[in-house]
């Protein structure tokens, strides 16, 4: 589930591609979906700001990632998909909620509600990465979640805080490592994803940290490995 193309105002791209790797390499067939709704606002990436004359459709602009191959978020089912997948970046917190805007006092965007609320009732499992675990949160009453660190650590972690907010939304939030510190010189590295078993949510920290993008496409990985080990296909 997409949120609409570029970090500051929609999914995360590297991410969404990592999501989209992993899943290829495990076998899996994928169908993409977002709201067909208008961005809460327009970034222009260059600048770091908003482009006040400009508006944008989170699925027209999902359709990017996607090439062309995306229906709205409407018609995403349950009985047609083992599991749902929901990328980071700051479309999660502004276009699939409004977290960016009310953090934990936040709405959920109704059909990501939906989706969330019928994969979870269903038994099936349910993968977020970055900043998109707060979906879980906030829907899923005592959800486990990680966005990694909760302190942040010289500006290792920056968005440590939202930890807290999590917390606040009365999900428990595990601390987790995009690769841990000993795995990084290992020949062998170790990508650390969170599994709440009960729930069937998996989670894992990618861009809330600092960090060499190779780790953040691994860490995306462990998550995705466990999401597809979930399904039991």
């Amino acid at each position: 589930v997409l949120s609409g193309c570029g970090v500051y105002d929609g999914t995360e791209i590297h991410e969404a591609s990592a999501v989209l790797v992993h899943l290829s390499r495990g076998g899996a067939e994928v169908q993409m979906y977002a709201p067909d709704v208008p961005q809460m606002h327009v970034i222009d990436h260059s600048k770091g700001q908003p482009a006040e004359a400009e508006s944008r459709n989170v699925l027209v602009e999902s359709a990017r990632i996607a090439r062309g191959k995306i229906s709205s978020l409407a018609k995403l089912t349950t009985a047609e998909h083992d599991a749902v997948i929901f990328p980071g970046g700051f479309g999660a917190a502004k276009n699939l909620s409004t977290f960016a805007v009310d953090g934990k006092d936040c709405k959920v965007n109704r059909e990501v509600e939906r989706v969330l609320k019928d994969f979870h009732k269903a038994g099936k499992p349910i993968g977020l990465c970055c900043i998109s675990p707060v979906l879980a949160a906030k829907v899923l009453s005592g959800a486990e979640v990680t966005v990694g660190h909760e302190e942040e650590e010289g500006g290792k972690w920056p968005y440590a805080g939202t930890a807290g907010a999590i917390k606040e939304l009365g999900a428990k939030h595990c601390v987790k490592e995009v690769a841990s510190a000993s795995a990084v010189f290992s020949l062998t590295p170790l990508y650390e994803a969170h599994v709440d078993t009960k729930n069937k949510v998996v989670t894992t920290p990618a861009f809330m940290c600092e960090t060499a993008l190779h780790h953040i496409f691994d860490g995306i990985g462990a998550m995705v490995k466990n999401v597809l080990k979930l399904t039991g296909k």
